[in-house]
Protein backbone atom coordinates (compact mmCIF):
# COMPACT_ATOMS: atom_id res chain seq x y z
CA UNK A 1 0.00 0.00 0.00
CA UNK A 2 0.82 3.44 -0.92
CA UNK A 3 -0.28 6.37 1.48
CA UNK A 4 0.69 9.85 0.77
CA UNK A 5 -0.12 12.68 3.59
CA UNK A 6 -0.75 16.19 2.93
CA UNK A 7 -0.18 18.66 6.43
CA UNK A 8 0.73 22.20 7.40
CA UNK A 9 2.88 19.92 10.05
CA UNK A 10 4.80 17.07 8.87
CA UNK A 11 7.61 16.90 11.46
CA UNK A 12 4.18 15.43 13.50
CA UNK A 13 4.61 12.27 11.61
CA UNK A 14 7.83 11.34 13.21
CA UNK A 15 5.93 8.03 15.20
CA UNK A 16 5.67 6.42 11.50
CA UNK A 17 9.43 5.77 11.68
CA UNK A 18 8.89 3.81 14.88
CA UNK A 19 7.49 0.39 15.54
CA UNK A 20 5.28 -1.29 13.46
CA UNK A 21 4.58 0.59 10.73
CA UNK A 22 8.29 1.54 10.43
CA UNK A 23 9.23 -2.52 10.24
CA UNK A 24 6.09 -2.80 7.72
CA UNK A 25 7.82 0.53 5.74
CA UNK A 26 11.21 -1.38 5.50
CA UNK A 27 9.96 -4.57 4.41
CA UNK A 28 8.55 -2.95 1.31
CA UNK A 29 4.45 -3.66 2.56
CA UNK A 30 4.12 0.05 3.24
CA UNK A 31 5.21 3.01 1.29
CA UNK A 32 4.34 6.75 2.80
CA UNK A 33 4.75 9.75 1.42
CA UNK A 34 4.62 13.04 3.61
CA UNK A 35 3.88 16.21 1.44
CA UNK A 36 4.16 19.71 3.33
CA UNK A 37 1.30 21.92 1.95
CA UNK A 38 2.88 25.72 2.17
CA UNK A 39 5.55 23.78 -0.73
CA UNK A 40 2.68 23.82 -3.23
CA UNK A 41 1.54 27.48 -2.71
CA UNK A 42 2.82 30.62 -4.66
CA UNK A 43 4.53 33.76 -3.29
CA UNK A 44 7.57 33.87 -0.98
CA UNK A 45 5.15 33.82 2.05
CA UNK A 46 4.04 30.56 1.75
CA UNK A 47 0.93 31.40 2.68
CA UNK A 48 -1.27 28.41 2.90
CA UNK A 49 -4.53 30.34 4.59
CA UNK A 50 -6.86 32.83 4.29
CA UNK A 51 -9.75 34.64 6.10
CA UNK A 52 -13.04 33.63 5.50
CA UNK A 53 -15.73 34.33 3.13
CA UNK A 54 -18.32 35.70 4.96
CA UNK A 55 -15.94 36.77 8.48
CA UNK A 56 -15.27 34.79 11.22
CA UNK A 57 -12.61 34.01 13.35
CA UNK A 58 -9.93 32.00 12.37
CA UNK A 59 -8.73 30.73 8.71
CA UNK A 60 -8.99 28.53 6.75
CA UNK A 61 -6.62 26.60 4.42
CA UNK A 62 -6.70 27.80 0.25
CA UNK A 63 -8.18 25.03 -2.26
CA UNK A 64 -4.77 25.96 -4.59
CA UNK A 65 -1.90 24.39 -2.85
CA UNK A 66 -4.08 21.28 -1.67
CA UNK A 67 -5.47 20.31 -5.39
CA UNK A 68 -1.82 20.90 -6.30
CA UNK A 69 -0.18 18.27 -4.30
CA UNK A 70 -3.19 16.06 -5.02
CA UNK A 71 -3.30 16.24 -8.53
CA UNK A 72 0.48 15.68 -8.99
CA UNK A 73 0.14 12.38 -6.82
CA UNK A 74 -2.91 11.08 -9.20
CA UNK A 75 -1.17 11.92 -12.12
CA UNK A 76 2.22 9.98 -11.00
CA UNK A 77 0.12 7.56 -10.19
CA UNK A 78 -1.68 7.08 -13.96
CA UNK A 79 1.68 5.79 -15.09
CA UNK A 80 1.54 3.01 -12.60
CA UNK A 81 -1.45 1.94 -11.76
CA UNK A 82 -5.19 2.57 -13.31
CA UNK A 83 -6.94 2.26 -9.90
CA UNK A 84 -7.64 5.81 -8.75
CA UNK A 85 -6.80 6.48 -4.86
CA UNK A 86 -8.97 7.25 -1.83
CA UNK A 87 -8.73 10.80 -0.95
CA UNK A 88 -9.40 11.12 2.87
CA UNK A 89 -10.19 13.78 5.14
CA UNK A 90 -9.69 13.94 8.56
CA UNK A 91 -12.69 15.84 10.05
CA UNK A 92 -14.89 16.34 12.97
CA UNK A 93 -17.63 15.80 10.79
CA UNK A 94 -16.66 12.62 8.84
CA UNK A 95 -17.93 8.91 9.04
CA UNK A 96 -16.28 7.74 12.36
CA UNK A 97 -13.46 5.23 12.31
CA UNK A 98 -14.28 1.63 13.05
CA UNK A 99 -12.87 -1.59 12.44
CA UNK A 100 -14.98 -2.58 9.69
CA UNK A 101 -14.28 0.80 8.16
CA UNK A 102 -9.97 0.04 8.54
CA UNK A 103 -10.47 -3.34 6.86
CA UNK A 104 -12.10 -1.67 4.48
CA UNK A 105 -9.07 0.57 3.47
CA UNK A 106 -6.69 -1.92 4.02
CA UNK A 107 -7.56 -3.41 0.79
CA UNK A 108 -7.08 -0.80 -1.31
CA UNK A 109 -3.87 0.04 -2.74
CA UNK A 110 -3.25 3.67 -2.35
CA UNK A 111 -4.58 6.49 -0.01
CA UNK A 112 -4.14 10.46 -0.19
CA UNK A 113 -4.79 11.28 3.65
CA UNK A 114 -5.56 15.01 3.90
CA UNK A 115 -5.23 16.99 7.18
CA UNK A 116 -7.50 19.55 8.21
CA UNK A 117 -6.30 22.61 10.47
CA UNK A 118 -7.56 26.05 11.62
CA UNK A 119 -11.17 26.54 10.93
CA UNK A 120 -11.43 23.96 8.18
CA UNK A 121 -10.50 23.79 4.86
CA UNK A 122 -12.37 25.37 1.56
CA UNK A 123 -14.91 23.39 0.49
CA UNK A 124 -14.12 22.94 -3.21
CA UNK A 125 -11.72 20.53 -1.35
CA UNK A 126 -14.44 18.62 -0.09
CA UNK A 127 -16.23 18.29 -2.99
CA UNK A 128 -14.34 17.72 -5.82
CA UNK A 129 -11.35 15.88 -4.63
CA UNK A 130 -12.11 14.08 -1.18
CA UNK A 131 -13.88 10.06 -1.46
CA UNK A 132 -13.89 9.68 2.06
CA UNK A 133 -14.32 11.89 5.58
CA UNK A 134 -13.51 10.08 8.46
CA UNK A 135 -13.23 10.94 12.21
CA UNK A 136 -11.92 9.22 15.47
CA UNK A 137 -14.17 10.40 17.48
CA UNK A 138 -16.72 13.44 18.45
CA UNK A 139 -14.14 15.70 19.96
CA UNK A 140 -11.72 18.69 18.55
CA UNK A 141 -8.31 18.75 18.26
CA UNK A 142 -6.29 21.15 16.87
CA UNK A 143 -5.33 19.64 13.23
CA UNK A 144 -5.65 16.43 11.56
CA UNK A 145 -2.60 14.90 11.93
CA UNK A 146 -3.11 13.19 15.29
CA UNK A 147 -6.23 11.24 13.68
CA UNK A 148 -4.49 10.79 10.51
CA UNK A 149 -1.87 8.66 12.22
CA UNK A 150 -4.73 6.85 13.92
CA UNK A 151 -6.17 6.10 10.68
CA UNK A 152 -2.92 4.40 9.30
CA UNK A 153 -1.92 2.81 12.24
CA UNK A 154 -5.51 0.94 11.92
CA UNK A 155 -5.05 0.46 8.65
CA UNK A 156 -1.72 -0.57 8.22
CA UNK A 157 -1.71 -3.16 10.38
CA UNK A 158 -4.69 -5.11 8.30
CA UNK A 159 -2.59 -5.19 5.72
CA UNK A 160 -1.53 -9.42 4.94
CA UNK A 161 2.13 -9.40 6.24
CA UNK A 162 2.68 -6.59 8.83
CA UNK A 163 1.38 -8.29 11.73
CA UNK A 164 3.44 -11.33 11.60
CA UNK A 165 0.81 -13.56 13.39
CA UNK A 166 -2.55 -14.16 11.57
CA UNK A 167 -4.21 -15.53 14.86
CA UNK A 168 -3.41 -12.07 16.93
CA UNK A 169 -5.25 -10.31 14.32
CA UNK A 170 -8.40 -12.73 14.73
CA UNK A 171 -7.96 -12.44 18.20
CA UNK A 172 -8.09 -8.63 19.01
CA UNK A 173 -10.80 -6.64 20.08
CA UNK A 174 -13.24 -5.43 17.94
CA UNK A 175 -12.45 -8.41 15.32
CA UNK A 176 -15.44 -10.17 15.88
CA UNK A 177 -16.95 -6.64 17.28
CA UNK A 178 -16.39 -8.03 20.83
CA UNK A 179 -13.59 -6.45 23.16
CA UNK A 180 -10.67 -8.56 23.82
CA UNK A 181 -10.32 -11.14 26.43
CA UNK A 182 -8.03 -10.36 29.87
CA UNK A 183 -4.33 -11.62 29.23
CA UNK A 184 -1.53 -12.28 31.54
CA UNK A 185 2.20 -13.57 31.76
CA UNK A 186 4.62 -13.82 34.58
CA UNK A 187 4.91 -13.78 37.08
CA UNK A 188 1.96 -15.75 38.09
CA UNK A 189 1.41 -13.90 41.60
CA UNK A 190 2.01 -10.39 41.58
CA UNK A 191 0.72 -7.73 43.88
CA UNK A 192 -1.35 -10.32 45.81
CA UNK A 193 -3.30 -11.44 42.43
CA UNK A 194 -2.72 -14.67 40.93
CA UNK A 195 -3.45 -15.83 37.02
CA UNK A 196 -6.33 -17.74 36.87
CA UNK A 197 -5.74 -21.38 37.16
CA UNK A 198 -7.41 -22.21 33.84
CA UNK A 199 -4.78 -21.22 31.38
CA UNK A 200 -2.34 -23.63 33.42
CA UNK A 201 -4.55 -26.88 32.62
CA UNK A 202 -3.01 -27.55 29.44
CA UNK A 203 -6.58 -28.10 27.69
CA UNK A 204 -7.22 -25.82 25.05
CA UNK A 205 -10.87 -25.93 24.30
CA UNK A 206 -11.68 -25.19 27.86
CA UNK A 207 -8.98 -22.37 27.71
CA UNK A 208 -10.41 -21.05 24.66
CA UNK A 209 -14.51 -21.23 26.23
CA UNK A 210 -12.70 -19.52 29.00
CA UNK A 211 -11.62 -17.13 26.75
CA UNK A 212 -14.99 -16.33 25.24
CA UNK A 213 -16.82 -16.15 27.85
CA UNK A 214 -13.94 -13.06 29.52
CA UNK A 215 -14.50 -11.59 25.90
CA UNK A 216 -18.26 -11.82 26.25
CA UNK A 217 -18.30 -10.80 29.82
CA UNK A 218 -16.01 -7.51 29.02
CA UNK A 219 -18.40 -6.44 26.27
CA UNK A 220 -21.30 -6.95 27.78
CA UNK A 221 -20.77 -4.49 31.08
CA UNK A 222 -18.01 -2.42 29.26
CA UNK A 223 -19.60 -1.95 25.50
CA UNK A 224 -23.10 -3.41 25.22
CA UNK A 225 -23.98 -1.71 22.21
CA UNK A 226 -21.31 -3.17 20.58
CA UNK A 227 -23.17 -7.16 21.43
CA UNK A 228 -25.91 -5.97 19.21
CA UNK A 229 -23.44 -6.14 15.91
CA UNK A 230 -21.36 -8.54 16.82
CA UNK A 231 -20.84 -12.42 15.19
CA UNK A 232 -22.91 -14.13 18.56
CA UNK A 233 -23.33 -18.23 17.88
CA UNK A 234 -25.70 -19.92 20.04
CA UNK A 235 -22.45 -20.75 22.58
CA UNK A 236 -22.19 -17.28 23.03
CA UNK A 237 -25.71 -16.77 24.00
CA UNK A 238 -25.50 -19.93 26.74
CA UNK A 239 -22.43 -17.94 27.87
CA UNK A 240 -24.22 -14.85 28.46
CA UNK A 241 -27.27 -16.31 29.87
CA UNK A 242 -24.27 -17.90 32.42
CA UNK A 243 -22.38 -14.12 32.73
CA UNK A 244 -26.05 -12.24 33.72
CA UNK A 245 -27.38 -14.94 36.10
CA UNK A 246 -24.28 -15.00 38.02
CA UNK A 247 -23.10 -18.52 37.75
Amino acid sequence: MRIDILTLFPSMFSPLSESMIKRARDRGLLTVYIHDIREYTEGRHRQADDTPYGGGVGMVIKPEPIFRVAESIIKEQETISPTRPRVILMCPAGEKLTQEKARELSSEEHLIVICGHYEGIDERVRENLVSDEISIGDFVLTGGELPAMVLIDAVARLIPGVVKEEESLRQESFYEGLLDFPSYTRPEEFKGTKVPKILFSGHHEEISRWRRRQSLKRTLFQRPELLAKADITLEDKELLKEIISGE
